[in-house]
């Protein structure tokens, strides 16, 4: 642990702290809150519920054919940096941006929000990668653990500062909830912007031995992702596990950015919403230790099923629900397995593949990651477009946890570590 208190790998983690704040707030928070109320306001709940979730599958769609790509560049000219700061300007232009739109302006805060969201996702490609810059391998999984310790609590922090704004705006001299929820973009923007200086001041990037060139680095990008691809077929349950893992976290990622959506269609305020995002943020991080712990008694494969049980039981329940206090708990439940869900998949997934070709292998599962934003919310969107029923809307998710968990089930892990052993060279 002393040799990760460095300011390398401090000032690397604090970017998690940085864009959190967007995760949060913005993302989960704040957007699909005042898009309904405020930006969208006049259309039905059913039609801005399909218009958010188009924006979310479109940033999310956008970034996983970009990433591949990119991030080959990024690589062969040593210009991870370089690339980080385009998407953190990116992302932190849009986000302050949306305290320009006026009231039922909704193309043009879906089309900030849009872009706002390829930066946010695009600069976690680069952000990600510079773990190799700050910490030797031994120490990958407490500097990721840094990270996202420090996300949880910087976007939970900024997100409580803003929530106030929202709730007192008298307080801090503005006319009402409204002038509070755009200056609340504003503050996100800047503190996206302001601690994500650490990490490009401190953390340093090794330049490639000789130039490369770049034309001839994107057609072998592609041709890398098809020869992984390939790979990955051959190992049978590193296949069935990304089928598994696709479906499953695209479910964990559409509650993420739905719930608050689906509390607004079923008419609780934003007072109640903020505060059952507030008490899944500040669950979130001890349960994920908690959860990693179960896993490490019983196994990853076993808890992540359990999570995944606890999510079915979660939609069949949000399909029922009336109440605020419902609501409450929902949010308490949800904060106990998500963490776990995302920190255990990384860990069972690590040993499925082989050793050797670990960065190869997981640079698929990031861009399978990034994939999983795409179908849950259309899926959301056009459930409840079709049915006309937001209920039945959040209900449809509970397939992706069906199909995820079922895939993950015939994941025989002692078999696959054992076939992933054997390829190694």
């Amino acid at each position: 642990m002393r040799q990760l208190l460095n300011r390398k790998v401090i000032s690397w983690a604090m970017y998690d702290w940085a864009n959190s704040a967007y995760a949060t707030a913005v993302l989960a928070g704040f957007f699909p809150l005042f898009f309904k109320s405020y930006w969208s306001s006049g259309a039905s709940a059913t039609q801005s519920t399909f218009q958010l979730g188009l924006a979310n599958s479109g940033a999310g769609l956008a970034i996983a054919i970009l990433a591949p790509v990119l991030g080959a560049i990024a690589d062969a000219g040593g210009i991870r940096k370089r690339f980080l700061l385009v998407f953190t300007l990116l992302g932190v232009s849009m986000t302050a941006g949306l305290y320009f739109v006026g009231e039922g302006e909704a193309m043009t805060a879906l089309s900030l929000f849009v872009l706002g969201t390829i930066g946010f996702l695009g600069s976690m490609v680069f952000y990600d990668s510079l773990i190799v810059m700050v910490a030797e391998e031994k120490d990958f999984d407490m500097a990721s653990a840094m990270g996202y310790s420090l996300g949880y609590l910087g976007g939970g922090v900024l997100f409580a500062g803003t929530v106030a704004m929202t709730l007192w705006p008298a307080a801090f001299g503005l006319t009402d909830k409204a002038a509070a929820v755009k200056l609340a973009f504003l503050c996100v923007a800047a503190w996206w912007l302001v601690f994500a200086i650490p990490v490009m001041l401190n953390v340093p990037e090794r330049r490639p031995a000789s130039e490369k060139n770049y034309v001839a680095v994107v057609l072998s990008a592609f041709r890398q992702l098809r020869d992984t691809f390939t790979h990955i077929r051959r190992l049978h349950y590193v296949f069935l596990f990304l089928l598994a893992y696709w479906l499953y976290i695209d479910g964990v990622d559409t509650i993420v950015v739905m719930a608050v959506d689906y509390g607004a269609a079923l008419g609780f305020s934003t007072e109640n919403l903020i505060t059952a995002l507030l008490i899944t943020q500040f669950i979130g991080f001890p349960a994920a230790i908690g959860f990693g712990l179960l896993g490490g008694r019983i196994g990853a494969k076993q808890a992540i099923l359990i999570a995944i049980g606890v999510y079915i039981l979660v939609t069949i329940w949000a399909y029922w629900m009336d109440t605020v206090a419902e609501f409450y708990a929902m949010a308490i439940v949800i904060g106990l397995v998500q963490g776990g869900v995302q920190s255990l998949s990384r860990s069972l997934y690590a040993r499925l593949i082989p050793a050797d070709k670990s960065a190869e292998f997981f640079g698929f599962y990031n861009m399978i990651g990034k994939f999983a934003a795409i179908l849950g919310p259309a899926l959301v969107g056009v459930a409840g477009v079709m049915t006309g029923s937001s209920r039945l809307a959040i209900l449809s998710i509970s397939i992706l946890f069906i199909a995820g968990g079922t895939l993950l089930y015939r994941v025989n892990v002692e078999a696959g570590r054992s076939i992933a052993i054997e390829t190694e060279d």
